[in-house]
C-alpha cells in the first residue's frame, strides 16, 4: 500500500526539448491523468488484499514470507525506475509507459489466478512483475515534465499524487464490488475476481494510452536519469547543511508509517482479534483510508501551507502520526471500528502533514543546480523505507498484534527527536 504519493523528479526536463516533437497539448496532461488513474483503481483493489489472501494460503508461522512479499512490489520499483526512466530516454516515454500498462493487466490477471490455485508462489510472482511494470509511474512523472513548463509543474506533477488518492479511494470500492460479484465465494476464501477487474482496468488504460496518449519526446532526445546509486547525487546531498537530518526523518518516519500500511489489513481480517472484517468490509475501510488521503493532502495540506510555515507543519505531522498510532493500539484492543476510523485518520492526516513538508524542505535548502539529484535520493530513501518497514512489522504482527504500532510510535519519537534536534534550524541554500 502506497500512500505516499510523492512522484520522482526528472532533471530539467522541458516543455519543449530541442530535437523533440511538438509538444502534446493539454489534452495530454488529461490522457495521462486518467491512464494513471485507471491503473491505480486496479493497485487499490489489489494491495488491501494481498497479505490477507497470503495468510489464508499458508505462510510461516513468524510472517517472514508475508513481510518479503509486502516488500517485493518497492523493490522491484527501487531498481527498476531509473532503468525504465533510461530506456524512455531512448525510445520514448510512450512505448515504456504502454509497456508498463500491459505488464500490469498480466500481472493482475495473474494474481486471480494465484488466488484459484491458492498459491502463495504465484503471488510473488504477481507481486514482484507488478512491482516491475508499476516502476514506470517515474516514467509518467518525466512525461508529465516533458509537456509542462516550470510554472506549470508543480500543478502537473500533483495529477500523480490525485491520481494516487483517487485510485485508493474508488480501486477498493469497485474491489468490493468484485467480491459481491462473486457471491459466497468471497465468503469463505481468496475470490480472483477483484485480481481479473483490476486487469480489466489496467488493460483499458493500455488501450487508452495506445489510441490518445502522444509521445513527448524523440527517441534519443530525452534527458539522462539517474542510476539505481548514484554516489555523486548522494554526495551533493549530504553535502547540504540539514538536509542529511531531513533525509532521516524521511527515512524513519516512512518505516513508521509501514508498519501501518503493511500490517492494516491483517489487523482488521484477523480470527484471533475482535474487528474479523470479511474480504469485502476490509476494502471499504480501505477506501475511507483513501477518501482520507485525498482529503487530507487536496485540501487540508493545501490550504494550511498557504498560511503556516514547514517546520510547524512537519512538528504538527509527527504529534498527529504518533498520536495515531497510540489511537490504533487502544482501538484494537478495544475492538472499536468507530475509534479504528477516528485513529486511522489521524495516522494518516499526520503523515500527511508532515511527508510534503519534510520534501518541501529539503528543495529549498538544496543547491538549485544540484535539486534533481537531491531530491532523486530523497525519492531513493523513500523506497527503500518503503522495504524496511514491512520487514519490521509484519513479523512482530505476528507476535503480537499490538507491537507493530508501538514500534512505530518508538520509531516516530526518533524521527521528530532528529527533525527537532538537527533538521528544523537549517536555512534556505544561499548562493553567498
Amino acid at each position: 500500500m502506497k500512500l505516499s504519493t510523492e512522484a520522482p523528479a526528472p532533471d530539467g526536463a522541458s516543455a519543449a526539448a530541442e530535437g523533440g516533437p511538438a509538444p502534446p497539448n493539454r489534452g495530454s496532461l488529461l490522457v495521462i491523468f486518467v491512464t494513471i488513474f485507471i491503473d491505480l483503481l486496479g493497485f487499490g483493489m489489489v494491495l488491501p488484499l494481498l497479505p490477507i489472501y497470503a495468510r489464508s494460503f499458508g505462510v510461516d508461522e513468524h510472517g517472514w514470507q508475508i513481510a518479503l512479499l509486502m516488500s517485493s512490489f518497492s523493490a522491484m520499483q527501487f531498481v527498476f525506475a531509473p532503468l525504465w526512466g533510461r530506456l524512455s530516454d531512448h525510445i520514448g516515454r510512450r512505448p515504456v509507459l504502454i509497456a508498463g500498462l500491459l505488464g500490469s493487466a498480466v500481472f493482475y490477471a495473474l494474481f486471480g489466478l494465484a488466488a484459484v490455485w491458492k498459491s502463495l508462489t504465484w503471488l510473488f510472482i504477481t507481486r514482484i512483475g507488478a512491482g516491475i511494470a508499476g516502476a514506470t509511474v517515474s516514467t509518467a512523472s518525466a512525461y508529465i515534465a516533458d509537456v509542462t513548463t516550470p510554472k506549470t509543474r508543480a500543478k502537473g506533477m500533483a495529477l500523480i499524487g490525485a491520481a494516487f488518492g483517487l485510485g485508493f479511494t474508488f480501486g477498493p470500492l469497485i474491489g468490493a464490488a468484485a467480491l459481491a460479484f462473486s457471491q459466497g465465494e468471497a465468503a469463505i476464501g481468496a475470490s480472483p475476481w477483484p485480481g481479473f477487474t483490476a486487469a480489466i482496468l489496467s488493460a483499458t488504460a493500455m488501450l487508452l494510452a495506445i489510441a490518445l496518449l502522444p509521445e513527448s519526446v524523440r527517441p534519443g532526445g530525452g534527458q539522462t536519469h539517474h542510476p539505481v546509486l548514484n554516489l555523486r547525487s548522494w554526495g551533493d546531498a549530504l553535502a547540504c547543511p540539514s538536509v542529511p537530518a531531513l533525509l532521516a526523518t524521511s527515512f524513519v518516519s516512512v518505516v513508521s508509517f509501514g508498519a501501518f500500511e503493511t500490517t492494516l489489513s491483517l489487523l482488521l481480517a484477523s480470527e484471533k482479534l475482535p474487528f474479523r472484517f470479511s474480504f469485502p468490509q476490509v476494502l471499504l475501510f480501505f477506501a475511507f483510508v483513501g477518501l482520507t488521503l485525498s482529503l487530507a493532502q487536496g485540501v487540508l495540506v493545501r490550504r494550511l501551507a498557504a498560511r503556516v510555515e514547514e517546520v510547524p507543519l512537519a512538528l504538527a505531522g509527527c504529534v498527529a502520526t504518533i498520536l495515531g498510532f497510540a489511537l490504533l493500539t487502544y482501538a484494537s484492543h478495544l475492538g472499536r471500528v468507530p475509534m479504528l476510523m477516528a485513529a486511522t485518520a489521524v495516522e494518516v492526516t499526520g503523515f500527511s502533514l508532515l511527508t510534503p513538508s519534510v520534501q518541501s524542505l529539503i528543495s529549498r535548502r538544496s543547491d538549485p543546480a544540484r535539486q534533481g539529484g537531491v531530491m532523486g535520493v530523497a525519492q531513493s530513501i523513500s523506497a527503500m523505507a518503503r522495504i524496511c518497514g514491512p520487514l519490521i512489522a509484519v513479523p512482530l504482527f505476528f507476535r503480537d498484534p499490538a507491537l507493530p504500532y508501538w514500534a512505530a510510535i518508538a520509531i516516530m519519537a526518533v524521527a521528530t527527536g532528529i527533525f527537532l534536534v538537527f533538521g528544523r534550524k537549517g536555512k534556505d541554500f544561499s548562493a553567498g
